[in-house]
This record gives structure tokens, sequence and C-alpha cells, in this order.
């Protein structure tokens, strides 16, 4: 289905290319070239995808993310040259829903598009998942414990959303960057690891016996499929 496409990307040259691919897809696609723009066409336009560049004039793009996390829940693909975990880890925790780094084939870029609208109108279908006392609503982009709105990061919402999908099911790191994100390469151990650990803080009775967030030893985590008590 066709859609609507911001880009922001301050290489002419590779804003071009990036438009060109969009739009041999059939999505209506609008280019700038600064994060101030960036921020201004988002607002203005409401895309329904934003694939924006990290280093870019006036504002970069981790701000211009920042901004529009505030501003609702626009998918956003990062672009960057940078290539260290604690820049993805960043990215992920503004709420980007994919990051890929450069150089990078545009059709790519044009399947990671494909992949995050994909996505994003699952989410939009409307299902809330429950275990417990745990309640994952992702259309509404909100999780409850025993009735209590429980404060996720952009990353952590998406993992957990992720795994409450299939509750029971082991998912190993890679494959839950692949399904919260749509990561295909370029992971780490860690960064899961990290937002699990923040997760099971918010979420867990006794973070020293997860009852949700279950370890799954030589495979990953899975989500509990039963009911649990928060009793002492």
């Amino acid at each position: 289905m066709p859609a609507r496409i911001l880009v922001a990307e301050d290489d002419l040259k590779q804003a071009e290319l990036i438009r060109r691919y969009l739009e041999r897809e059939g999505h209506l696609t609008v280019v700038v070239h600064d994060g101030r723009e960036a921020i201004d066409e988002a607002r203005r336009r409401s895309p329904d995808l934003l694939v924006l560049d990290v280093m870019m004039p006036k504002v970069d793009g981790l701000d211009v993310c920042r901004v529009l996390r505030a501003d609702g829940d626009i998918p956003i693909i990062m672009l960057t040259a940078r290539s260290t975990e604690d820049d993805l880890l960043l990215g992920l925790d503004l709420g980007a829903d994919d990051y890929l780094t450069k150089p990078y084939n545009p059709r790519e870029l044009v399947a990671r598009v494909r992949s995050v609208l994909r996505r994003t109108r699952s989410r939009a279908e409307g299902e809330v998942y429950r275990v417990g006392d745990l309640e994952i609503d992702p259309s509404r982009h909100e999780v409850r414990l025993t009735g209590e709105l429980i404060e996720l990061t952009p990353a952590e919402f998406k993992i957990l959303a992720c795994l409450a999908a299939s509750p029971g099911r082991a998912f190993s790191r890679q494959q839950l960057l692949e399904h919260a994100f749509g990561f295909d390469h370029y992971v780490f151990d860690r960064t899961v690891d990290v937002h699990v650990m923040n997760l099971r803080k918010k979420i867990e009775p006794s973070s020293g016996a997860p009852a949700y967030l279950k370890t799954v030893y030589g495979v990953g985590y899975k989500l509990a499929d039963k009911a649990v008590s928060h009793a002492s």
C-alpha cells in the first residue's frame, strides 16, 4: 500500500537516490535537507514514515527523533555513519523503529521501509495482550500492571509487545531485534539484555525471581504464558 514518506537527508545525491527508489515503490515522497525542516514538515504533513539521517545541520537526527517522539508515534528509520553499540542503544531508546548503517544498498532501505510500515499497520489493528496482571496495548502504546500505567521507553515497549504477541515462545536476542525493530544485521546481544534488565525493574514484583520476563538459558527470553500472582 502506498505511503506518505518524509526523507531527511543533507546529502543531496543520496536524498535524490532515496526519493527515486521510494517513488518507484509507489510512495509519495517529500525530501528535506536539515533537521529543522524535518521537524516542521513532519508536523505539517503527518507522514506515515520518516527516513532520518543522524548527521544533519541545524538540528541533528537524534534531536529530531526526540522532538517528534514527544509529538507522537511516527515510524522512524534512522540512517547513520556511526557504528557503535552506544549509538544503536541511544537511537532505539529515542524511539527509532529501525537503524541502517551507511553505506547501505537502497534496495535494503526500501525493504526496511516495507517492513516497518507492515509492523506499524499490524500494531494499529488494536489487539490487547494480557498475562496475569500485565496488560500490553500496542495501538495505544500503553502497558499497565494491576491497572497502573507503566512508563517504558519506546525500545522497551517494542520488545515487550513482541514477546506479548507470542506468550510462552522463546525468542533469541537476534530474533527480538528482528521482530521488534526489523534488524537483520548489526546486532548486539547486550542491546536486548540491557532493555530486558530495565523492563524487569519496571514490571516484575521481584527482580530476583522474574514472573513475567523469563530467561530461556541458551536461547534468550520469553513472556510467561499464564497468570502470575503478585501476592508475597
